[in-house]
């Protein structure tokens, strides 16, 4: 399934006070990879910004001014997130503003997104792995080895990248090989250097590379001595399954 991480900034907390959504930041990951394409849009709420807000992500009356209206990216929007996973951390909230929005469209409306996307709260994710611990996005990144070192405020784009990266983590199980628990943490992240970095989505494909047939003999012939020593489990779970 195509899935979408999708984060919103808004002028306040609550739309049922007529608080709109005045950023949207998605990127897209297809097969558990970040592919480089994503969906970014500032929005004219019509409204003023609370100060409140401002202080958390940091997006000013005076920078919207020349922003569109969400009538005319609405279109645009919904044809970027129709039929995808939509991955959102504390997914009630935006996905109440988001249907909010959507409403006052009136004959435009499509609907509750819900009725055209599967919805997936990384927040009940993180609570159910790590329960009684912080689960909000610095923590987790904190927990995974994620650098979030750009998020001076919050900020749609930036936070959905930086989501998209800790929930790839958080559902993928092992992420690296540690011996002796050299520089593993005790919840699964790594510390100090060893810190996770995003790579590019157009970077090249690892290369594979096949055994040999001297490496395949000497491979087979280890398995024998195995073998004459007792119970070889690989060569008995291949024959098994062959």
């Amino acid at each position: 399934m195509r899935t979408i991480v999708l984060d919103t900034e808004t002028t306040g907390i609550d739309p049922k006070q007529g608080h709109r959504i005045i950023e949207i930041g998605c990127v897209e990951v297809i097969n558990r990879k970040l592919t480089g394409n994503s969906y970014h849009q500032y929005i004219n709420p019509q409204r003023e910004v609370e100060q409140e807000a401002i202080e958390v992500h940091g997006i000013t009356n005076e920078m919207l001014a020349d922003k569109p209206v969400f009538a005319a990216v609405a279109a645009e929007f919904f044809e970027f997130i129709k039929g995808a996973e939509l991955v959102i951390h504390n997914a009630p909230f935006d996905v109440g503003f988001i249907n909010h929005e959507f409403g006052m469209l009136a004959a435009t409306n499509p609907g509750p997104i819900e009725n055209y996307c599967r919805i997936t709260d990384s927040l009940v994710l993180a609570r159910s792995k790590h329960p009684g611990a912080k689960n909000n996005l610095d923590a987790l990144c904190k927990r995974y080895g994620v650098d979030n070192s750009a998020r001076t405020y919050h900020g749609a784009l930036l936070d959905a990248e930086i989501l998209a990266d800790v929930y790839l983590l958080m559902t993928g199980g092992q992420t690296a090989l540690a011996f002796g628990g050299s520089n593993q943490n005790q919840e699964g992240g790594q510390s100090g250097q060893s810190q996770i970095k995003r790579l590019a989505a157009n970077r090249s494909p690892l290369p594979v590379i096949n055994a040999s047939a001297e490496e395949i003999v000497a491979h087979e012939a280890k398995l024998d001595a195995i073998a004459n020593q007792g119970q070889c489990v690989w060569r008995d779970k291949y024959e098994s399954s062959n």
